[in-house]
């Protein structure tokens, strides 16, 4: 069921998937829903969880692909997060991009912002592997910030202008800005 509610999610937007939605995606009742979720929010909240646990996986896959953390870090941008495929499978992509939107309008205290901060954090952590960073914390961390707004605006920003050139464009930008041009 979180499988489900969290490629949903992530495809529609929360606003966009019901409850007797998800369950029936999952094979299952919705009356069954409340023996596993006190509401929908907090199956938003662990749908976002998973969602980011499912692109933290993608990262490990890259790192244990080779020893070097430059090509681990090129592989995960390039193959992976920046290319058309990222861009058009929402429902299987970055919670980062797919949900940001709302996350931004979710009030304050909301159970999906603390899931998708928790998730963002995580990202970061692991952003930090990947790549041959400064040895200075706030170089890193910094380099690691900026690397994450560009990957995750050019693929926001690819989204809402899929089927325009531009969108590829966009991606292919972001990837000769983080890749390219640091060779």
């Amino acid at each position: 069921m979180l499988h489900a509610a969290s490629q949903m999610v992530r495809e529609r937007g929360v606003d966009g998937v019901t409850v007797p939605e998800v369950m029936a995606t999952a094979g299952l009742t919705h009356g069954g829903f409340y023996r596993h979720f006190d509401s929908k929010d907090a199956l938003v909240a662990q749908a976002c969880a998973a969602a980011f646990t499912q692109r933290l996986a993608d990262m490990d896959d890259a790192l244990e692909t080779t020893d070097n953390a430059d090509a681990a870090r090129r592989a995960w941008l390039e193959g992976s997060y920046l290319s058309p495929g990222h861009r058009d499978s929402p429902e299987n992509g970055c919670a980062a991009a797919a949900l940001a939107g709302d996350v931004a309008r979710a009030p304050d205290g909301a159970a999906l912002r603390d899931a998708y901060l928790d998730g963002l954090k995580s990202m970061i952590e692991k952003m930090e592997r990947l790549g041959n960073r400064p040895a200075d914390p706030e170089a890193r961390e910094q380099e690691v910030l900026v690397e994450l707004a560009t990957a995750v605006g050019a693929v926001v920003l690819s989204r809402a202008i899929a089927g325009d050139e531009l969108s590829e464009r966009l991606l292919t930008a972001a990837r000769r800005h983080l890749i390219d041009d640091e060779q």
